[in-house]
Order: C-alpha cells, then sequence, then structure tokens
C-alpha cells in the first residue's frame, strides 16, 4: 500500500494505517498545493475548519526536501485554534502537552513534521504500520491511495462515526483530521478506524 504524506492526517487515512503491514508513504513526488500535504481540518466552534503549514517557495519541488517557513506566526495561531476546538473534548488534555511539544520542535522540511505527526498519531491510536518511505517515483503502484484523499472532495470512504464535541450544531462531520478522533474518543478511537469491505483505492477503479 502506498500513501502521499500529509499534515494531521483524516481519519479515513489512518484506517488504511490501521490494517498494519508495510505502508509506503511518497517521498519521491513533486509538491503539490492545496492538499493535504500540508493542511488538515478540523471542527471549530463555527464548523469545519482547515489548517494550513506554510511553506518557503525557494524552487525546491521535492515533496521530501519543501521547508517549513517558521518566519510567520502560524504555529501560535494553529495551536490556539486547536485549543478553542477541542478544550472540551474529553481527552484533549491527555494528549495536548505531548502534541504541542512535537511541533514545538520546529521541523524544518514538511516531510519530517508530517512523519512525526503520523507516528505519534499511530501510538497514541493503538495501531503500529511498518512506515517506509518511497526510494524511486513509480508512475504505478500496487494498492495505490496517493490520490484519495483531497481537501477538494469527499474521502472514497468514511469511518465509523463517533462523538464529535459540536454534534449538536452540526451533525457528525466525516473526513476530518485523526486529531479530532483522538480527542473525542481516546483510547476507543481504533474502533472507528475501519475500512469498508470492497473500497478499492482509486486508481484500481
Amino acid at each position: 500500500m502506498i500513501l502521499s504524506t500529509a499534515y494531521f492526517p483524516p481519519c479515513e487515512y489512518f484506517a488504511l494505517l490501521a490494517r498494519g503491514g508495510e505502508v509506503q508513504i511518497e517521498a519521491c513526488e513533486s509538491y503539490r498545493k492545496q492538499t493535504w500535504r500540508n493542511r488538515c481540518r478540523i471542527l471549530s466552534p463555527n464548523g469545519p475548519l482547515d489548517l494550513r503549514v506554510p511553506v518557503v517557495h525557494d524552487g525546491e519541488r521535492l515533496v521530501s526536501r519543501i521547508r517549513v517557513d517558521w518566519s510567520t506566526p502560524w504555529l501560535r495561531q494553529t495551536e490556539y485554534a486547536i485549543d478553542t476546538a477541542y478544550y472540551s473534548s474529553p481527552f484533549f488534555e491527555y494528549y495536548r502537552d505531548e502534541l504541542y511539544a512535537l511541533l514545538d520542535r520546529r521541523q524544518e522540511f514538511l516531510w519530517d513534521l508530517n512523519l512525526d505527526i503520523i507516528r505519534l498519531m499511530c501510538s497514541k491510536t493503538g495501531i503500529a504500520p511498518r512506515i517506509v518511505p518511497t526510494s524511486d517515483w513509480q508512475e504505478r503502484a500496487e494498492e495505490d491511495w496517493r490520490e484519495a484523499f483531497s481537501p477538494k472532495r469527499e474521502a472514497p470512504f468514511a469511518v465509523r462515526p463517533y462523538w464529535q464535541v459540536f454534534r449538536d450544531r452540526f451533525g457528525f462531520v466525516p473526513g476530518l483530521s485523526v486529531m479530532d478522533l483522538l480527542f473525542n474518543e481516546g483510547p476507543g478511537s481504533l474502533s472507528c478506524l475501519e475500512v469498508p469491505e470492497g473500497v478499492m483505492p482509486p486508481a484500481a477503479r
């Protein structure tokens, strides 16, 4: 299975990781804007909200060499948005400090930031895939999920609905970052991370 890199990926991305085994994450593609590679979606008091990591535009295109732009106060704004959205969620206080400590490492490269986040979220949700960066670009790959998830369209499947802080205002909102699931369900998160039978990668259809 192969996936693109992502920043606080959607729950559905983690449902794939939860199947275990070796998972390749694409390190050799060209970086693309307006994707989950540098953004995620949370549920704020005003509805779904996208959080973005600004990157340095220096001509580099390889996704694993894209630098995070630390010249702007985006991290403080991101942490404020997360606090506002999840301070009343059941498990936020259990994960907040460790999560913010990870972000405060200020990784130079987006790739490394994303990988740190994915590994932490795997650990906290109780899954243990063997994550391997790709070593070369392949136009086609077996079980190719690299184009499955996008901010611009619904995911090819949804995880089982779970409790969300603002469900009384918006109902259940699918496609949110895995942090939404973790802050609301805590140790019970794993039970929601299932891929429905028969779902195929977009590239295989």
